[in-house]
């Protein structure tokens, strides 16, 4: 083996470490590997990589000195302080122009903080997000760089080698901006995914309750619904799980239990909208539902006490109300990517990033857990119109949800009838009201706001940036308190 022969080095051979470094294989690429219990690197190279180009190193030293120059180091461990450990380990064995990629769903305030700090020695740091699991990572990933821009050219062609490709060969993979954008980016796909999956669960409820379907007549409608306008990678799991019979012939969905659980890109996706001001609701909703979800034993026990409606209602058409849910699912996950979209263009203000949204959507199209059709849509809406305001205002986008928003309606009535919570259905509709909304009740918080607190208030038939304050009761002072939003 002749020294410095590898092409790309990767620290961390979990699942998807394993299958990326398999992936860059198949491409032509030689791989050195490394894990902090070193047994793994002989594990792998013996087994799953026997018969590749993969070179094992049992010491951090070892894998530096295999590669290539510029050094282009991958990094895919636990994110957070295990990230820094590994960096701070990597640093003594490289060199000013070397590469260092982080692979996993980081924080991305972290990869802001990296990207500066690695900088200042001297060191490319680059901060992906890499999506599609462990079949992604295996046979084409969704892949999501951000960082220090001049470390791109040095991991394009690797990156676009690997990731899932669209139909005309297009790579799901493109420079997202500088520092956290990349990361940024993933959390935001990742929270979408939370959006999408509560979705497609308040679907299933609402027609295994509503119309008493078992898991073969469940497979049926969302096999059809994937056909159409639902197409997705998630519609089509779907349709897939409702097939798999447990050891007793019976559907294996019934026997889960209903306790979901998370890793926290969701909840960082709900905090940044708050930390940002944009009414991100539905992915919040998403997160909170699988919160009440973990409470099974409170559930349990409150299902014996709180009761719900007296009589179930007859539902009548029975393919009248699948229509229904399909278009509540399909106009809710319209509202999920306009929210989506809303954060990641307060993001990119407030962070100074040049995010090409049409660009995200495309790289979203393949690999990924969210891919879709629809996707193709977003990336159609801002070609057409880069400075698009809001993804509802496309024609495309706007037009289906005039017109299915009568359904909609129609199966959140069936789940209100019913008792059958669809947080995430809801939401997103008091949302779409209150968009459309040209006069919102906030005239009345803002009258309750000066009235407690002296808070102020605009005017109608003023300019705006003007404020004002009233003595509601005639004991206030004149003074009013300061103007600011949280």
């Amino acid at each position: 083996m002749t020294a410095a022969s590898c092409d790309i080095g990767l620290i961390g051979l979990a699942v998807m470490g394993q299958n990326l470094v398999l992936n860059m294989n198949d491409h032509g690429f030689k791989v050195a590997v490394f894990n902090r219990t070193v047994s793994k690197v002989d594990d792998f190279v013996a087994n799953e990589a026997k018969g590749t180009q993969v070179v094992g190193a049992h010491s951090i030293e070892e894998l530096t000195g295999l590669l290539k120059t510029p050094r282009r180091v991958m990094l895919m461990v636990k994110a957070g302080d295990t990230v820094d450990k590994m960096i701070d380990q990597l640093v003594p064995h490289l060199e000013k122009g070397d590469i260092i990629i982080d692979g996993g769903n980081s924080l991305f305030t972290d990869s802001n903080r990296r990207t500066e700090d690695l900088a200042a020695k001297g060191i490319l740091f680059i901060g992906t997000g890499v999506s599609g699991g462990e079949e992604g990572a295996r046979r084409g990933p969704s892949i999501m760089p951000g960082g220090n821009p001049a470390a791109w050219p040095h991991v394009k062609p690797i990156f676009q080698a690997i990731a899932a490709k669209v139909e005309d060969g297009t790579p799901c993979c493109d420079w997202v901006g500088e520092n956290g954008a990349g990361h940024y980016v993933k959390m935001v796909h990742n929270g979408i995914e939370y959006g999408d999956m509560q979705l497609i669960g308040e679907a299933y409820d609402l027609l295994q309750r509503g119309l008493g379907l078992n898991a073969d007549e469940l497979h049926e409608v969302f096999a059809e619904w994937n056909k159409g306008e639902l197409d997705s990678y998630l519609i089509e799991i779907t349709s897939e799980i409702f097939t798999h019979k447990d050891e007793d012939g019976k559907p294996l969905i019934d026997k889960i239990l209903d306790a979901a659980g998370q890793k926290g890109t969701g909840k960082w996706t709900a905090i940044s909208a708050l930390d940002l001001g944009q009414p991100v609701t539905l992915i919040g909703e998403s997160v909170f539902a699988r919160c009440l979800s973990a409470l099974k034993d409170e559930r349990v026990a409150a299902s014996r006490i709180l009761t719900g409606p007296a009589t179930k209602p007859a539902v009548g058409d029975r393919a009248a109300f699948i229509e229904n849910v399909r278009c509540a699912l399909y106009c809710s996950k319209m509202i999920s990517y306009a929210q989506g979209y809303m954060l990641l263009k307060a993001a990119a203000k407030e962070n100074g990033w040049n995010l090409n949204f049409g660009g995200i959507a495309l790289m979203w199209r393949g690999g990924c857990i969210i891919r879709s059709q629809f996707l193709g849509k977003i990336k159609e809406a801002y070609d057409k119109n880069p400075a698009l305001e809001n993804l509802l205002l496309d024609s495309f986008f706007s037009g289906a949800i005039n017109h299915y928003q009568g359904s909609w309606r129609k199966a959140l009535v069936h789940a209100i009838e019913l008792g059958v919570p669809t947080p995430a259905f809801s939401t997103a509709l008091g949302f779409f009201d209150g968009l459309r909304s040209e006069r919102l009740p906030a005239n009345l918080l803002q009258a309750q706001r000066d009235y407690f607190g002296a808070h102020t208030y605009e005017r109608l038939d003023q300019p705006r940036g003007k404020f004002f304050h009233t003595n509601w009761t005639g004991r206030g002072g004149r003074t009013a308190s300061s103007t600011y939003n949280a």
